[in-house]
C-alpha cells in the first residue's frame, strides 16, 4: 500500500498526488481517532464493571505487552491476517475517495494488515489510558502512519519506485529490530521507574 499512491501512480490515473495524499493523511487521522474512540470506550466499560487499575499496574501491564510484542517481532512472528485495502478502488474512484478510504482503514489498524505485534501494545495502552489520552494516542498512531504513507512524494519514475522498493526491503529487518529494541528499553525503563 505504501507505494500505491505516488506522484507517478497518481499521474497515471489522472489525479493529483498532493490532493490524494492530503486525503490519505486526513483519512489516517480520522481512522486513528476512531481507534482511540474504540479503545477509550473499552476502557470506560472496564471502569464501569469495576476494573480500574492504578497507574503503576497500568504501566506494568503496558510494559509487559510491549515486551511481549517486541519478543514476538524479534523472533520472526507474524501477526495473523493479511487483509490489505482494496486496490480496485484505485481505478474505480477518484483520488480523494480512495485516499480518504485507504487512510481511514489503515489509521484504524484493525481492518487491514498489521505488521507488528507492537500494535497490541498501542491497544492495551489505549484501553488503560484516560479518555482524552486514548483519543490522542489514536490520533498520533494514525497520523504517524499517514505521514509515512505520504513520504513517497519524490517517486516520479519507475526507476525511483524500484529504488524505493529495494530500500524498503533492505531496511525492513533493521527497522523492525530498532523499533523492538527501542520500545523494549522504554518498557524496561518504565518498569524500573
Amino acid at each position: 500500500m505504501l507505494t500505491s499512491i505516488t506522484p507517478l501512480g497518481e499521474r497515471g490515473r489522472g489525479n493529483r498526488w498532493r490532493t490524494t495524499s492530503a486525503w490519505l493523511v486526513f483519512g489516517h487521522v480520522v481512522g486513528g481517532f476512531a481507534l482511540g474512540l474504540l479503545l477509550a470506550g473499552v476502557g470506560a466499560l472496564f471502569v464501569l464493571v469495576g476494573v480500574d487499575p492504578s497507574p503503576a499496574v497500568s504501566t506494568a501491564v503496558v510494559s509487559v505487552a510491549v515486551l511481549g510484542g517486541a519478543v514476538f517481532d524479534l523472533c520472526g512472528g507474524r501477526m495473523p491476517g493479511r487483509r490489505q485495502v482494496d486496490e480496485r478502488w484505485l481505478t474505480k474512484y477518484r483520488g480523494w475517495v480512495y485516499g480518504l478510504g485507504f487512510g481511514a482503514q489503515l489509521g484504524f489498524g484493525f481492518v487491514t494488515v498489521v505488521n507488528t505485534a507492537l500494535f497490541v501494545s498501542v491497544c492495551v495502552a489505549g484501553v488503560l489510558l484516560p479518555v482524552t489520552n486514548a483519543l490522542l494516542l489514536g490520533v498520533v498512531y494514525g497520523s504517524t502512519r499517514g505521514l509515512v504513507a505520504a513520504s513517497n512524494g519524490r517517486i516520479r519514475s519507475t526507476a525511483a519506485l524500484h529504488r524505493m522498493h529495494r530500500r524498503l526491503d533492505r531496511y525492513e529487518k533493521p527497522v523492525r529490530w530498532g523499533a523492538a529494541v527501542t520500545v523494549t528499553a522504554l518498557a524496561l525503563g518504565s518498569i524500573v521507574a
